[in-house]
């Protein structure tokens, strides 16, 4: 009978240490939505035109290459002449500006020990290439200019390796036009490419994925442990439906358990014991995010200061609140109040066709 005694009041105990002691591991979990513009133009400007200058003596090079087909502004319709947008391109000359040779030994051990080495040679250029991206309006207005590249940043070409000297010192003089070609559509390409991200990241609406996560109880022992994981593979699989295109009023509504359930988790561990306010702080902190990929920056700013005045790891409540001021200025800017909606660039009409621009 003291036996059956001594280990009630054994598991009693442990049942209390359990609760006293909670260890929390973040749940990763991945979620789609459109980016917004980061400069405010005219709302009803939604077409584009890119044109493409080089220089005399890139040209030949150029003409094999139509960049401006691969420049792409997310979420507008892009026109051969006469957008609201008129990108203009101006690429440089690819300048070498000092060339070099560098050796390379390498090592090597026959089966007897005798060692050996063996030279090899390469060439060096250092080049430069400048791009510059002028950004008007279809009424001439300005409305930016984008470096795409810079004389500053200076690029590096190898040859391959010889093992004559005589070979890698003559290889870009005899090969010039080759190299010299590759060289320029290769910075033409990337040119392209990074105006591709800068003109999205500054005026579209791009679809962007990202990986996140919430803090989950990961003790066993612990009486929120099943429950904790069951509330985030319910969000987990809510928040992976969600994409850039969709709608998301349904999701808010599908959520409201697993927000309600945080929102007890508040209530019943109310104390001021660090165990309570580290079970309160996984609650704010998993609130405040979900609150964000549900576009609600007001009740994400509320959970931030809920998370400071629980004071657990409160620094992590001004990155909340910085980020809810951010996005909420995001839509106020913009007058777009969600990240997820349709838009279907075909129906887009420039300024001087006929029909009217929409608004997505």
């Amino acid at each position: 009978m003291k036996k059956l005694y001594f280990f009630a009041l054994l598991a009693i105990s442990f049942s209390i240490n359990a609760q006293k002691k909670v260890d929390l591991d973040r749940f990763r979990f991945s979620v789609q939505y459109r980016s917004l513009p980061k400069m405010q133009i005219d709302s009803t400007y939604r077409t584009y035109n890119v044109e493409v200058e080089g220089t005399r003596l890139m040209q030949s090079f150029l003409d094999e290459m139509s960049p401006e087909n691969s420049v792409v502004l997310e979420g507008w319709r892009k026109l051969p002449q006469d957008g609201h947008l008129d990108i203009k391109v101006k690429l440089g000359d690819l300048i070498p500006e000092s060339v070099s040779v560098k050796e390379r030994i390498e090592t090597s051990k026959n089966r007897a020990g005798q060692v050996s080495t063996k030279t090899f040679y390469r060439q060096e250029v250092v080049y430069s290439f400048d791009a510059t991206a002028y950004i008007t309006d279809y009424k001439g207005a300005h409305i930016m200019d984008q470096e795409l590249a810079g004389r500053g940043s200076k690029q590096v070409y190898r040859s391959p390796e010889f093992t004559s000297r005589i070979l890698a010192e003559g290889y870009f003089a005899l090969n010039s036009l080759t190299v010299t070609k590759e060289l320029y559509q290769g910075c033409v390409t990337r040119a392209m490419r990074y105006l591709s991200e800068r003109i999205t990241d500054n005026f579209g609406f791009n679809p962007v994925t990202v990986n996140d996560f919430m803090w989950i109880v990961d003790s066993r022992k612990h009486p929120e442990y099943t429950a904790h994981r069951q509330a985030f593979q319910q969000l987990n699989e809510v928040l992976f439906r969600m994409n850039a295109s969709t709608s998301i009023d349904g999701a808010r509504e599908e959520l409201k358990p697993v927000i309600d359930y945080f929102e007890k988790i508040k209530r019943i561990y109310s104390s001021t014991s660090k165990h309570d306010r580290k079970m309160k702080y996984a609650s704010y902190f998993n609130l405040a995010v979900l609150y964000y990929y549900l576009d609600d920056p007001q009740a994400m700013m509320k959970e931030a200061k809920g998370l400071e005045l629980n004071d657990y790891d409160a620094k992590d409540a001004r990155g909340f609140v910085q980020t809810a001021t951010w996005l909420k200025n995001l839509f106020e800017q913009n007058n777009i109040y969600t990240r997820h909606f349709t838009i279907n660039p075909a129906s887009f009409k420039g300024p001087y066709e006929k029909a009217d621009v929409t608004a997505k």
